[in-house]
């Protein structure tokens, strides 16, 4: 019977007033005591799996919060990682500077603290002749001809601290002859030294580079009376209208392995070049002194027939004793748009101890005009690069420009008589684009006390015609 029936059966008699055998109630209680005892050990069972769980879960929820302070701490250690890599200064940056390149003719590799480096090269190849009287014992070398002109390879570039560089031979010839070899270092935006081998102060189309030069060759009195480079140290002012450059100088470099060669010299030139509106002024003026300083102490002066073709000299002094020189250089430019005019002359001193010092004199004007729409350029006291607005690369015909000259040389002065050059010349200049260029030009030549005579002729006059085809990069 259920615990429950009997209960209530037990309580009914208890009410009623019914008596029950005393075995028969032991038996119930018993049992009913039983039963709570059994009901009692079931609910410390359930207990104890209700306290078991629970450890479980406070257990789990332990592990979930550490799982979390875990979490949050490793996000607060990356958010302040990223915060410090963020306000960490460049300079604790150990990568490389990154390298740009830009184009100039060629590739132009830079680095914004200053490193710089650029090849650089040209080639002429040149083609013509002089057509000069019958009798001339030279007559055969003055003939046709054809030479590279120039074939120039290097470098230049920029290093750390305000210091440049460039080293440039020429290949042209039969062995190497070394051009441009030096360092430059800019004390501020105006003033720059040099150190190494590069041109004196002494011309005004000396100091235009020949790729930009009017007419194939300079002016008779530039090769006549020896310009070239030479190793010395100088140093360039240039403001916004004066120029001022000075130096100091010894031989040119493949001289300098010679005993003989020991020569120094001053040099010295000043421009002031003034903006007029549009138009461009050039006023200038050099000087020079050189002692020869050689065991053997002689000099010569002497030029070509308006082209390189030929070696022959229709003008020399030939050698004569001297123990320096000194000259001195007048220069006049206008150049406005397409048009531009130049002048200029040099005086030769020899000095001679003892001697009467013998004085030579040459020079040239000439004017020129851009046939196109485009502008004659200049550029710290010289003659520029002219870029075509309408190259040929891009459907134009580039740039075109017509010039005329008047060039004299005159080696004669009292008993040095090397004969006097006058030339009438005129060329045309193709440019179709920035780094290409074609030159044609003619000169009518007339020679008087001639150091070549067309047999008993020394006074007589030759044609000369040349062409040129040039690039660079």
């Amino acid at each position: 019977m259920p615990i429950t029936s009997r209960i209530s059966v037990i309580a009914l008699a208890c009410a009623s007033g019914w008596a029950m055998p005393a075995q028969a109630q032991d038996a119930d209680l018993k049992a009913i005591q039983q039963q709570i005892a059994t009901m009692q050990s079931q609910m410390q069972g359930m207990q104890q799996q209700i306290n078991s769980l629970q450890l479980q879960l406070g257990q789990a929820n332990a592990r979930v919060a550490a799982a979390e302070t875990r979490a949050v701490s490793a996000e607060m250690q990356a958010s302040a990682a990223t915060s410090a890599l963020a306000k960490a200064p460049a300079a604790s940056v150990t990568a490389k500077p990154a390298t740009d390149i830009t184009w100039d003719g060629a590739p132009k590799l830079a680095t914004k603290d200053g490193w710089s480096f650029k090849p650089r090269g040209r080639m002429q190849l040149d083609t013509g002749g002089v057509n000069a009287p019958a009798g001339i014992a030279s007559a055969q070398s003055l003939g046709w001809g054809t030479e590279f002109r120039r074939a120039y390879i290097g470098f230049d570039g920029t290093v750390p601290g305000g210091f440049g560089y460039r080293v440039e031979a020429d290949l042209a010839g039969s062995s190497v002859e070394l051009t441009d070899v030096y360092m430059t270092y800019k004390a501020n935006p105006k003033l720059t030294f040099t150190i190494g081998q590069h041109k004196p102060f002494q011309s005004m189309e000396d100091m235009t580079s020949d790729l930009f030069t009017s007419f194939m060759e300079r002016a008779a009195f530039n090769s006549g009376f020896g310009f070239e480079r030479r190793v010395g140290v100088s140093a360039t002012y240039q403001g916004k209208v004066v120029l001022v450059q000075a130096g100091a100088f010894t031989d040119n470099a493949a001289d300098l392995n010679n005993d003989r060669n020991n020569s120094y010299s001053f040099d010295g030139r000043v421009v002031f070049m003034p903006k007029l509106g549009d138009a461009q002024l050039h006023l200038g003026g050099s000087v020079h002194y050189r002692d020869f300083n050689d065991a053997q102490i002689s000099t010569r002066y002497r030029a070509r027939p308006f082209i390189h073709t030929t070696d022959v000299r229709l003008v020399d002094t030939g050698v004569f004793a001297a123990t320096g020189e000194r000259s001195i250089g007048a220069e006049f430019t206008y150049i406005n748009g397409r048009f531009h005019a130049t002048a200029e002359t040099q005086w030769m001193t020899a000095l001679r101890p003892g001697l009467a010092d013998p004085n030579f004199n040459g020079g040239y004007a000439e004017i020129g005009y851009l046939l196109t729409d485009d502008t004659t350029a200049y550029k710290g006291g010289a003659y520029d690069r002219i870029r075509p607005k309408s190259p040929l690369n891009k459907g134009g015909i580039g740039a075109i420009q017509i010039n005329a000259r008047y060039d004299w040389l005159n080696l004669d002065s009292g008993a040095i008589l090397g004969g006097k050059q006058e030339i009438a010349g005129i060329s045309a200049i193709w440019m179709p684009t920035d780094y290409v260029r074609f030159i044609a030009n003619y000169g009518h030549i007339w020679l008087n006390n001639a150091a070549v005579p067309a047999g008993a002729v020394r006074n007589y006059s030759a044609d000369s015609i040349g062409m040129r085809a040039q690039f660079d990069f």
